[in-house]
């Protein structure tokens, strides 16, 4: 028992806890030369191995914001042309809807024209005809009023003179009936 007292010196302070402080330095020691061997081992390259992931990191980021900003650009400029091309379109359509209908306005002008030049032909036609009948219908009345003369006078007078003489009367009966 006379260790008690030793014991129980020692047992107040850091004795009391259990701690040997011969120990506790070299484990201090140890876990320094730990330390340092991992921070010259490992924590650089950890260091580097993460700025290097954070530098890609940030990298990966910029490109994603610079193909999104792309994307966009690229975006608004399809639907800038995708307008382009609707009022192309509209302006086309409207083009082609006063074309048909100047065409339709030609072809009815020109059909007019043909009608009207057509209706001018059938006039003609039909009052020179008209004059041909009735240059034939004098002829033969005149042949007809000459015969019916000799038949009267029976005698043969000269054709021509007679032919003239009525030829007059037709023209002033004529005039008569129109005046």
């Amino acid at each position: 028992m006379v260790l008690e007292p030793v014991l129980a010196e020692e047992a107040r302070g850091i004795g009391a806890l259990g701690i040997d402080w011969v120990t506790l330095v070299v484990y201090l020691v140890n876990f320094g030369i730990l330390l340092g061997l991992l921070y010259v081992v490992a924590y650089k390259p950890v260091l580097k191995m993460l700025d290097h992931r954070s530098r890609m990191v940030r990298e990966s980021l910029e490109e994603v914001d610079r193909v999104r900003d792309e994307a966009k650009r690229q975006q608004e400029e399809l639907e800038k042309r995708f307008q382009e091309g609707r009022q192309e379109s509209q302006r086309l359509l409207v083009q082609a809807k006063q074309m048909a209908q100047q065409y339709r306005e030609e072809e009815a002008t020109k059909a007019r024209r043909e009608a009207e030049q057509f209706l001018v032909q059938a006039r003609e036609t039909v009052q020179r005809e008209n004059e041909a009948a009735l240059h034939d219908v004098r002829v033969r009345f005149v042949d007809l009023a000459v015969l019916a003369a000799e038949r009267v006078i029976e005698r043969s007078l000269d054709r021509e003179a007679h032919r003239e003489v009525l030829e007059r009367m037709l023209e002033e009966t004529t005039e008569m009936k129109e005046g």
